[in-house]
């Protein structure tokens, strides 16, 4: 009788513990991490051909043509790895360089209304719809990504599961956060004299 109590606690014990819920939602998340990658990527790889298209406008600012390449290179440099979702430091810091390229992608865009000739391009067109695309996967891809994150950090905290992840290690992961909301605030400064 003492062995059926036994293996029916220990199967109740087991059974509560959550850790094949930080299995399912741990894979749950680096899922959403790839997909999250995937889109930064391809809003990378669109980078080099909206460059070349604005370099064809003569008297295009060459200073916020620089921005953007010096961007996507600090953003593409970033070696990211499994661990970085566990790494809160290395998590921020691939953060802080997608914002600085999608920062400068707005100004580009931004600045480019300035110039007629450009606006009519339909190449130039074809790639700002693109990277408008891109930008929404971006969007979505992160907001499922941050919900991923939620139910994994939920998971850790909630009792009797996060003796279950101070057992195993599971800590809380990072979520994207603004990195400066005065900044994102602010509209942004258009300089039409610089023509």
């Amino acid at each position: 009788m003492t062995r059926w109590l036994l293996i029916l606690v220990s199967a109740l014990t087991l059974s509560g513990c959550g850790y094949n819920d930080f299995q399912r939602l741990d894979e749950q998340t680096k899922s959403a991490w790839s997909e999250v990658l995937n889109q930064y990527q391809r809003r990378a790889d669109l980078v080099p051909n909206i460059v070349a298209t604005v370099k064809g406008e003569a008297a295009f600012e060459q200073e916020t043509l620089t921005k953007v390449i010096e961007a996507r290179a600090r953003a593409t440099a970033i070696q990211v790895t499994p661990e970085t979702l566990n790494n809160p430091q290395a998590f921020q810091k691939f953060q802080a360089a997608q914002g600085e390229l999608g920062s400068a992608l707005s100004r580009l865009m931004a600045v480019s209304e300035q110039y007629p000739n450009l606006k009519t391009n339909e190449g130039f067109r074809d790639l700002r719809v693109q990277l408008e695309g891109t930008e929404n996967r971006v969007a979505v891809a992160r907001n499922r990504y941050i919900e991923a994150v939620q139910a994994y950090n939920v998971l850790a905290r909630s009792f009797p599961s996060n003796l279950t992840a101070m057992l195993f290690g599971y800590a809380s992961k990072p979520t994207f956060a603004v990195q400066n909301e005065a900044v994102i605030a602010a509209p942004p400064v258009v300089d039409f004299s610089k023509k």
